[in-house]
Parts: structure tokens; sequence; C-alpha cells
């Protein structure tokens, strides 16, 4: 049983840490490039690659990393590695037909939400900003279309509140579920015979990427919200916990940005417990 591991960031690092751990050695893992990073833009490898190049000599030695900018580039090489099935997680890439249909068994997607809620590129900080009473990890057959094939296993997470949990801290109890679920099923899904169930497709919600602009907090709003104004209240603090830090929260003080790091509810107002003035550092509230 053989597999090739598509994935770039933190979160597949997670991922594929939970299938090495349990023994599942992928054939090959394919990553995005080395990027600058930085304000002195050093090329640094991403967390996938800079994980397999720690790990013991004994379990990389057979682990070949590929970088392509484009899959097209070594469509070739991974037909003749002639593997049962490819996962991906957090790949950020469409892969063509022409690569899905190479594995024996099929392609296998982790997402971190319950489909067909939330497909697309931001699951995560959407259960929170749109105040979901529930998120997941949905292990499904990649198709053509994003986020779109039939399911092979959702779970449901459990005790953890979407009132009050952050981005930070729920991308990596997801991707911790999605590992473990995924170490757990993929010998079965290498046996050729699990076809998973169609999704709901009446029911799908998409997701965006969110950029700098939709972290913007008017200060009057802000105002509001800090004295007792529920529905201002709420969502504010649901855009600080779901996007930073990326793109981050803002709003303006004398035409100055201030960045809102980490608020709270407390007796029905907004509290700001931590924030950064254009040009200083990050500085803690207290009351």
């Amino acid at each position: 049983m053989s597999y090739i591991f598509f994935g770039t960031p933190e979160f597949a690092e997670i991922v594929l840490k939970h299938l090495i751990d349990a023994g599942h050695i992928p054939a090959a893992v394919v990553c995005n490039p080395d990027r600058p990073v930085g304000r002195k833009k050093i090329i640094t490898p991403p967390p996938v690659k800079r994980y397999i190049s720690e790990l013991p000599e004994s379990k990389k030695s057979s682990i070949q990393i590929f970088q392509p900018e484009k899959l097209i580039e070594i469509e070739s090489t991974l037909k003749e590695m002639s593997v049962d099935l490819f996962v991906v997680a957090a790949y950020a890439k469409i892969i063509p037909q022409s690569i899905l249909d190479i594995p024996k068994y099929g392609t296998v997607g982790v997402h971190p939400s319950l489909l067909p809620k939330l497909r697309g590129s931001s699951p995560i900080q959407s259960a929170i900003l749109f105040g979901e009473k529930e998120t997941g990890v949905s292990l499904y057959f990649v198709d053509k279309d994003i986020d779109h094939g039939p399911v092979i296993e959702e779970k449901v997470l459990k005790g953890f509140d979407l009132n009050t949990i952050s981005f930070v801290e729920l991308h990596d109890v997801l991707a911790h579920l999605g590992g473990a679920m995924l170490a757990e099923i993929i010998a079965r899904l290498m046996n050729g015979k699990e076809k998973g169930v169609e999704q709901n497709h009446s029911e799908v919600t998409f997701t965006k990427k969110f950029i700098s602009a939709d972290g913007f907090v008017d200060h009057n709003d802000l105002q509001l919200a800090m004295q007792g104004e529920k529905e201002r209240a709420e969502k504010i603090d649901r855009m600080v916990r779901a996007l930073n830090p990326e793109p981050g929260v803002y709003t303006l003080v004398n035409e100055k940005r201030m960045k809102l790091l980490k608020t709270a509810i407390i007796d029905g107002n907004l509290k700001l417990q931590r924030i950064q003035m254009e040009g200083g550092v990050p500085q803690d509230m207290h009351y």
C-alpha cells in the first residue's frame, strides 16, 4: 500500500505527522516551492518540507519531495510511481483531473468543516466569523470541483466552544482531529472498497480568502460594542478571534491604525484585552 501526500502549511504538517507516527510513510510529498519570508526575504522551506527534513533518516530516506510551481511539471513522474492513493491536506492549488485520475483508489481530501458547509479556502476562520454552532472535519474523495466529492467520514468537534475559541486554537485542534481520522482509516481506503456518500449540494455554503478590508472595524461601532450593544459586541469579538493573525483586525484612532489583537465579552460589554497602535508594540489592557 502506497500513497503520495499533497500539502504545504502547518495544517498539512500536523495531518502528515499523524500518518507517519501511525506508521504510514508516504512514497512522496508534494508541496509549494521554498519562498522568501519576512522583511529580509530569507528563502524558507514550507512547514511540510521542514518536517520531513527533521525526521530520522530511517523514515525520511524513502520519501521523495516535489515542489513544482505547476503540477503538470511532475505529472509523468507521478504516473510512473504508480501509487494506490493520493492524500490532500491544505495544498491550496487546484489539482487537474488528469492527476486526480492517477492513483489506483482515488484522491482523498481532509477538509476542516462539515461538508457541504464551508467549502473553500477559509473554513476555520469562517466557522468563527459566521457564528457557526458546530464544526468538524470531513474526509472526502476529491473531484474536479472544490470540496465537492463524496464524503467518506465526518466528525463533529466536541469539547470546544466556538463562541470563545480563536482561529489559532481551532486550526490546530481540527488539524489533529483530521490527522487522527485519516490515520485510522487510511488502510481501509487503500483496499478500494470505500466509495463515500454524495454530499447534499442543496445545503452548500462557501468561504472566501479574507483581505485586510475584511478586518476593518468602524470606531463608532467599536464604542457602541464597548458600551454593551450586544450584536456589535459579538460581531467584533468574532472578527478578532477569526481574523487574527491574518489579515488582522483594526480600527482608526486619530487617523492611525489600532490593531485589535484580543477581545472578550464581559458582562455584555466588549473588552479590549490586547491592542497595538500603529508603529508601536502589542500591549495588554488592564481594567
